[in-house]
């Protein structure tokens, strides 16, 4: 989104998140994926084996965003491997894991210091290399950022810094907004950022999964909105970002939409891994 129109650096409302979720488009989008979240929640396998189901959607969201970072693993290949530390394709796929595992355990701090939840990501995703000063923390002026997927022009390091700012009070002081205008405002705001010298897409994912989780929408974490970002490619992904780089009414709705889809494609791979446990086939 542009600087402008970023909710997150100058709108006038005192509860901007809400009024993008008046949108034209949107409302219909959440009510989509609400019924879709509310479906798979009541299936029977949920009784008894959502953790099961936690685990799974787990492992196949961290796939899924490895996947649009450039590591498009089959589901069966992540599984089985239990060293990522070798090509940069298995760091990725690794850094995925490590930040879909480490994403429920942040829920609590997001609401009090999402900036410190983003580091604590980065350091995360980075492996929580030790010996690099730029882990952890926004890129300073000069500093390169390495993410060939997201091609817009980089914000420079000062407008980085005010953004950021600008999204965490915006969290800190909560919305009325829907979880899910919530989750694809941070999602797009930290692509469009790019704060991290790396992982920023990995990391930005994280972030709209504790949203999505932390917001009510998913809190047993079973509808990883990561498969279907996957799903629907990595150019329909870059796509709907650039309608939210706009800043356009109709871009930024796009984007909410596009994510919205994505967190429906999610339920239905849990509603496949539901059908799949009931049968006794997973």
């Amino acid at each position: 989104m542009s600087t402008n129109a970023s909710p997150a650096s100058s709108a006038p409302s005192a509860d901007p998140l809400a009024v993008l979720a008046s949108l034209p488009g949107v409302a219909e989008s959440v009510d989509s994926v609400r019924k879709a979240t509310d479906r798979v929640y009541g299936h029977r396998v949920m009784r008894r084996r959502s953790g099961e189901v936690t685990a799974e959607a787990a492992l196949r969201g961290a796939r899924g965003s490895a996947a649009l970072s450039g590591a498009d693993w089959a589901l069966e290949e992540v599984r089985r491997r239990t060293d990522f530390s070798g090509d940069p394709e298995s760091r990725t796929v690794g850094a995925a894991l490590r930040l879909t595992a480490e994403a429920g355990q942040l829920l609590s701090v997001w609401r009090q210091s999402p900036l410190r939840v983003l580091a604590r990501l980065h350091l995360v995703a980075a492996g929580g290399v030790g010996d690099d000063e730029t882990v952890g923390r926004p890129r300073l002026a000069g500093e390169p950022v390495r993410e060939p997927l997201i091609e817009a022009a980089l914000p420079d390091a000062e407008e980085v810094g005010g953004r950021l700012e600008g999204l965490a009070g915006l969290i800190v002081a909560g919305s009325s907004a829907p979880a899910p205008v919530i989750a694809a405002v941070v999602h797009g705001e930290l692509l469009a950022l790019r704060p991290f010298g790396s992982h920023n897409g990995l990391v930005a994912r994280a972030a709209e999964r504790i949203v999505l989780i932390g917001g009510g929408l998913d809190p047993k974490a079973i509808c990883p909105a990561e498969v279907g970002h996957a799903e629907q490619g990595r150019a329909a992904y870059v796509a709907a970002l650039d309608g939210y780089l706009s800043g356009t009414p109709e871009g930024v709705a796009a984007w909410i939409a596009h994510c919205g889809r994505a967190a429906e494609l999610g339920v239905r791979e849990s509603v496949a891994v539901c059908e799949a446990l009931q049968r006794g086939a997973a």
